[in-house]
């Protein structure tokens, strides 16, 4: 069972044009967000920029939305977000903005109403730490980086 959440949203003046977001499959875990670039803006490789999506929101108390890049960009362009997955915090009401970077070896160019991310709404728990001296031990420990075969 899919849990429905109602979330405030503004379009900025100007992208009024532009789709909210939306899922493309019936369950689909990420809404995709797309450029608010006023004309075609191109990426070289290497480079990086802030895209704007022309959208705010108002997540409720204990949620927040992740952001995340589309696996289509990356395989295709080499096309991500630098800061993946970001965090929209529920007390946030900026307009979304997304990091992308070219990691191809091509230009890319973004263009306006393009889906260049994706954002996925998720609970968020409060953690209060209860100092110790020992922790339980597990079968792992402390095996790290490249542990499990």
């Amino acid at each position: 069972m899919v849990e429905e959440l109602s979330v405030s949203i503004r379009r900025l003046p100007g992208h009024e044009d532009l789709p909210l977001p939306g899922y493309m499959t019936a369950q689909a875990a990420g809404m995709d967000l797309t450029a608010a670039v006023g004309e075609e803006t191109i990426l070289l490789p290497g480079e990086r920029r802030l895209i704007p999506t022309g959208i705010s929101i108002a997540l409720p108390e204990g949620y927040e939305a992740q952001i995340r890049p589309r696996s289509g960009l990356a395989l295709k362009h080499g096309v991500t977000l630098l800061n993946t997955p970001g965090t929209i915090d529920a007390d946030y009401r900026g307009e979304i903005g997304l990091v992308l970077i070219n990691h191809g070896q091509s230009p890319f160019v973004v263009r306006r109403g393009e889906r260049v991310a994706q954002m996925v709404v998720q609970r968020v728990c409060r953690v209060h730490w209860s100092c110790c001296d020992v922790l339980p031990e597990t079968e792992r420990g402390a095996g790290g980086f490249g542990h499990t075969k």
